[in-house]
């Protein structure tokens, strides 16, 4: 599914927000290892479970065509720094709902770019038909859960010791989940 390009300017760093393109594989590439390397946020540590351009464009080519599929990007002054998906089942009892997930680039937190993106994905959500969208989160990424919370999320359950760090340490996930208001 796609949607219009958004114009935002946030404390004066202009970027547009609209639905990814085959054009944009490389750059995810790149991008989405570098996020992993960033922050203990995300599921993977840097390089883990690559996706070269080509498993990119496939990915796109495929969210496109799917109606409860939908694949964002951040964009600013043409350099990728942040998406999202959100990635609907073609299974009968799961197809009322989506999984949602976002990433930005360090350099560019603080600016409302993960907060767009949720938020136009919501918007798509709550008017293509989809009755719940579920994220999971980091047990320790406060501020994510705050902008989920104020978004409508409620946490639905607490998967314990579900991921382990460098650290030696384990950590929670949090599940999320928002039906339609």
């Amino acid at each position: 599914m796609n949607i219009e390009k958004q114009d935002f300017i946030v404390k004066g760093l202009a970027y547009s927000i609209r639905s990814a393109e085959e054009k944009d594989a490389e750059a995810l590439s790149t991008l989405r290892v570098q996020i992993d390397g960033e922050t203990e946020n995300m599921d993977r540590e840097q390089g883990e479970a690559f996706i070269g351009a080509a498993g990119f464009r496939e990915i796109i080519r495929l969210d496109t065509e799917k109606d409860r599929n939908l694949f964002l990007v951040a964009d600013v002054q043409g350099e990728i720094v942040g998406y999202s998906r959100c990635e609907g089942s073609d299974l009968k009892r799961f197809c009322h709902k989506v999984e949602f997930g976002v990433c930005v680039a360090r350099n560019h937190w603080g600016y409302g770019i993960g907060k767009k993106l949720l938020e136009l994905s919501i918007h798509w959500a709550d008017t293509s038909g989809v009755e719940k969208m579920t994220l999971n989160v980091l047990e320790t990424n406060d501020k994510a859960i705050e902008l989920y919370k104020g978004m409508g999320f409620e946490i639905e359950g607490v998967l314990k010791k579900d991921r382990k760090h460098a650290d030696g340490k384990y950590y929670d996930t949090i599940v999320m989940g928002r039906f339609k208001s």
